[in-house]
């Protein structure tokens, strides 16, 4: 295959493989595997596309009383899993208590010692949010389908780094008391119970005011209006620098939060082979025939 020329999007499944190998350096790893928390420490640890931006918000606008000045939403939550890369220090304090960190590590991959909140979705959501992020950042819009991303990249489970192992680990741990295992649809029926839930976790007074702050900056409409603080500026930078994609890609992380928007864009097939994965993985482990009922199982 030919060498992509420079300021480039992927515009086949080999260069998006490629692109994608570059984004976190070995030495990140080693560096976020070394990581020991504080026992008071905070790691919002969903599965990519499952909610993770959103509970940043939540966190740090309960933890500051509503701060916006911030240009990236990971600058005050750092993803650990970049850190290095990104010039952030994970031993720092951080502008609010507790400190808060960003994941997507699997429960037995992420550092222990904090406490963590993991918010589940239907995977075929998560899939279509994590397709559509891609698209017109890391590969050129039209060129790579939902097929070869899904068989590629959403279906494999050589890396352990996969949605399936994800809720497997997670699922076990639910009723820990330094876990807080949420869906990311039962954020969208009631916010406001969830912002109740989170604070009353990670051990922050609220008081009406807070509430209502709280709940009305971590709305759609709200977060859509400041997509600027959500759309990974400090990643996005990086992988311009270290991958050579062009400037001006579009990677906002809040779309529409449907829930069930994988109808209108998924595939039958896509969805068949999801169920049947969920067939195979999940149900023979965890007991539950869909994800709905996984989720309804939640408290």
């Amino acid at each position: 295959m030919a060498p992509m020329a420079e300021s480039q999007r992927a515009t086949t499944w080999e260069e998006f493989r490629d692109l994608r190998e570059r984004m976190h350096s070995p030495e990140s790893e080693a560096h976020w595997g070394a990581f020991a928390p504080r026992p008071t420490d905070v790691i919002i640890s969903p599965y990519a596309k499952s909610g993770t931006t959103w509970l940043q918000q939540i966190v740090h606008g309960l933890r500051t009383r509503g701060d916006m000045d911030f240009d990236d939403i990971s600058r005050v939550i750092p993803w650990i899993e970049t850190a290095l890369d990104l010039g952030l220090d994970l031993d720092a304090d951080q502008r609010g208590e507790p400190r808060a960190f960003k994941s997507h590590l699997s429960a037995h991959r992420v550092p222990p010692g904090a406490r963590y909140i993991v918010s589940l979705r239907d995977p075929k959501d998560a899939f279509v949010s994590f397709y559509r992020f891609m698209e017109g950042w890391w590969f050129e819009a039209g060129t790579i389908d939902m097929e070869t991303v899904a068989h590629r990249v959403y279906f494999l489970r050589e890396r352990a780094t996969d949605y399936w192992t994800h809720l497997l680990s997670w699922w076990p741990r639910r009723d820990d008391p330094d876990v807080l295992l949420l869906s990311f649809e039962g954020m969208r029926a009631d916010l406001e119970g969830v912002v109740i839930r989170v604070a009353q976790f990670i051990g922050v007074p609220l008081d009406q005011a807070l509430l209502d702050l709280v709940v009305g900056q971590s709305s759609f409409e709200f977060m859509r209006a400041h997509g600027d603080r959500f759309d990974d500026a400090l990643i996005r930078r990086l992988t311009e620098e270290r991958a050579g994609l062009p400037p001006g890609g579009d990677s906002s992380k809040v779309r529409e939060g449907a829930v069930g928007s994988h109808r209108a864009e998924l595939s039958a097939a896509l969805s068949a082979e999801m169920d049947a994965i969920w067939s195979d993985v999940i149900e023979p482990e965890l007991g539950f025939a869909t994800y709905a009922e996984l989720a309804a199982a939640l408290p």
